[in-house]
């Protein structure tokens, strides 16, 4: 053994993983349990009370949701994470730990749709209220600060524009204000970027997209940076306050820095119950096997994609980062140097029409609302993922009528381009 750090894609096929110690299994095996069995009465005291670590009914650990947990955290240069159900199960886990009824968080336009309905409707059931920042004009988000906000909330690389965040900027503004910054990293993965290098203190992502990568198994998971003291001011009460299900402890006092992936699993998951499947788990592993490989491949040939339709005559413009002339070309490169990610969106000259004539005219991409498989993708955001906004919001969250967003897959590019060509022709 030595002091090596161990790389990105050592960590990616090793991390939280070890032989099985009874078979000698050296795949991850699939814990498809309920439950667990207790030593004797006081091991199961000390687990029910947090005093010792342990596995006690799948809802809330899993020996092997926990070797995805530490290997996504390894990834991501975090203390520990919590794998949940899917990404929109990650998001209220996480703000569940953060928000009382009445408070606020500050949050970036450009997002997944479903992040914005989530945000603007089913929160408003919690009494948690979204103000919304232009990730265009930093100081947007320093101007949506009251004193009710508890965190903010952005996406590294933003779907569906696939437009680069400048995370260090508004980290800077989450910092002064004494609140978290909660950074969506699923279309960029920890391959291109890394938010807590930037300073990020959560990181969520849908596992479902680029670290499963395979289109089969739904996830998400929450990454603790370690970094946020949630004591500071008592504005945490979930983290700093005594828990009186647990005897009294106080979760930042006993937990340290991984006291908010602890609250996210024994005060969120255990009670809210958005458990990921042991087999799910499993599959999402594999994926993240070959994530290195992929995410390059991915990158590559949305780059070549990208160039091809700059240059067609059917095309009004081309919103990829990776391109010298895009308007995020200079953040991409500060942010993500191997790429700019495989998720991007053009406009058409025929709007709206032409964007619903070229999705059903393509053949080799599939129309799905999906992004981050090995297979390429096709959408029209604004007559499917953003369709319950209205025009202005479409627009503003970079899903306007003329816009196609496309996911690229693993193919061979001139495949690709050959597709979009026949359909653009037709």
């Amino acid at each position: 053994m030595t002091d090596r750090l161990p790389g990105f894609s050592t960590l990616a096929v090793h991390a939280g993983a070890q032989p099985d110690p009874t078979t000698g299994a050296r795949a991850t095996p699939i814990y498809q349990t309920t439950s667990f069995v207790f030593n004797d009465a006081d091991h199961a005291a000390s687990l029910f009370g947090l005093q010792a670590f342990g596995n006690i009914y799948t809802r809330i650990g899993n020996p092997t949701n926990a070797v995805l947990e530490e290997r996504v955290a390894a990834l991501e240069g975090g203390t520990a994470a919590l794998a949940v159900a899917s990404g929109h199960a990650a998001q209220v886990i996480t703000l569940q730990q953060l928000l009382m009824p009445g408070d606020e968080f500050v949050a970036a336009r450009k997002l997944y749709g479903g992040s914005i309905n989530q945000f603007t409707h089913s929160f408003k059931s919690f009494g948690w209220n979204v103000v919304w920042a232009d990730t265009d004009d930093v100081g947007s988000f320093e101007a949506a600060l009251s004193p009710r906000t508890k965190a903010i909330f952005i996406e590294s690389i933003a779907n569906p524009g696939g437009t680069v965040t400048d995370i260090e900027a508004i980290a800077a503004i989450a910092r002064r204000a004494g609140v978290p910054l909660i950074v969506d990293n699923t279309l960029a993965s920890p391959y291109l970027i890394k938010p807590i290098d930037h300073g990020a203190d959560i990181v969520v992502h849908s596992l479902t997209k680029f670290l499963g990568g395979h289109g089969n198994s739904i996830g998400g998971i929450i990454v603790d940076a370690g970094t946020f003291d949630w004591s500071k001011g008592n504005k945490y009460p979930m983290l700093s306050e005594p828990r009186p299900e647990y005897h009294g402890i106080r979760i930042q006092e006993t937990f340290g820095n991984f006291a908010f992936a602890i609250a996210c699993r024994v005060l969120g998951l255990r009670d809210l119950g958005p458990a990921l499947s042991p087999f799910n788990a499993f599959l999402i592993l594999t994926g993240i096997e070959t994530l290195p490989l992929r995410m390059q491949k991915h990158c590559d040939n949305a780059k070549a994609v990208a160039e091809y339709l700059s240059g067609h005559k059917a095309v009004a413009a081309v919103n990829y980062a990776g391109l010298p002339g895009d308007r995020y070309n200079n953040v991409a490169r500060k942010y993500c140097p191997r790429g700019a990610g495989a998720v991007f969106t053009f406009s058409l000259k025929g709007g709206y029409d032409a964007g619903v004539k070229l999705v059903s005219n393509l053949k080799l991409f599939s129309h799905l609302a999906n992004v981050g498989d090995t297979r390429s993708l096709v959408i029209h955001p604004a007559s499917t993922t953003h369709s319950q906004l209205d025009d202005a919001a479409k627009v503003k969250a970079g899903a306007g009528p003329d816009i196609v967003r496309l996911s690229i897959g693993i193919e061979d590019r001139d495949d690709l381009i050959a597709d979009l060509e026949q359909a653009l022709s037709a």
